[in-house]
């Protein structure tokens, strides 16, 4: 089974595998699953425009990043260690990341004009465009692409939780940062990492339509993809910073 191994921990093989035998609800559907990935980013976007207008109301923003940022951690190591609570809770991650990606995006935007509309757009470009070299059959979830995205998306991951470490000791990676050239190429190999988990996330998708996942799973699936997008467009929104410092 390893060919269908995904490194989204939200969306592995072995997981549509075990429930697929619970159909008392129905089956998983693409259809199904689009309808609920709609409403998520619905979510995801009523959220951000409250907490982004949040400063401007004389609100502290605190509250909403650490409702956001910590309360959207919690719930999502929640939904994948409960997977059949997504229904309850998918939208709650989709409200809690909504209220932190708005006060991030707005402290962006007081920073450099039309950065936010740049990478909503540049997000969504990549979703499509991957989407398309996926259904074209350009890209192929194969077992080596998938253990080289693992392993790339793992050293990313490592990494951030080292400089998040040093930096607690006034230790700063210049680079991650910064837009010095090198800073420039490190996020633009993020962004690609981060797109090709795309990939990935929609072979997944397929998979667990064709094992008979149940129900639920359209919503687990959603959130799968939505951590995906949101870690996309963080990543896409720091790519930019550092090209309006140049």
């Amino acid at each position: 089974m390893a060919l269908f191994e995904s490194n989204n921990p939200v969306l592995k093989e072995k997981t549509f595998r075990e429930a697929s035998l619970d159909h008392s609800n129905g089956v998983m559907t693409i259809n199904g699953t689009v309808a609920k990935m709609s409403f998520l980013l619905l979510m995801v976007m009523s959220a951000a425009i409250y907490s982004w207008g949040a400063d401007a109301r004389g609100q502290n923003v605190m509250p909403f990043l650490l409702v956001g940022g910590l309360g959207g951690f919690i719930l999502a190591l929640v939904i994948i260690f409960k997977k059949e609570w997504a229904p309850y809770l998918a939208p709650a991650y989709a409200l809690a990341e909504g209220l932190f990606l708005g006060v991030i995006s707005a402290m962006y935007a007081g920073l450099y004009q039309g950065i936010v509309l740049q990478a909503v757009g540049l997000t969504f470009g990549t979703f499509a465009g991957m989407l398309i070299l996926y259904k074209l059959g350009v890209i192929r979830a194969t077992e080596r692409f998938k253990s080289i995205v693992f392993t790339a998306t793992a050293g990313i991951a490592i990494f951030y939780l080292l400089a998040w470490v040093l930096r607690m000791f006034n230790i700063n990676i210049p680079f991650l940062h910064e837009g010095s050239t090198i800073g420039i190429v490190f996020s633009l190999v993020v962004v690609a990492i981060a797109a090709l988990n795309l990939i990935l996330d929609f072979d997944m998708i397929e998979t667990g339509v064709a094992q008979g996942a149940p129900k639920y799973f359209e919503w687990y699936a959603s959130f799968g993809l939505l951590v995906t997008l949101v870690w996309l467009y963080l990543e896409i929104l720091r790519l930019l910073s550092k090209l309006n410092r140049r």
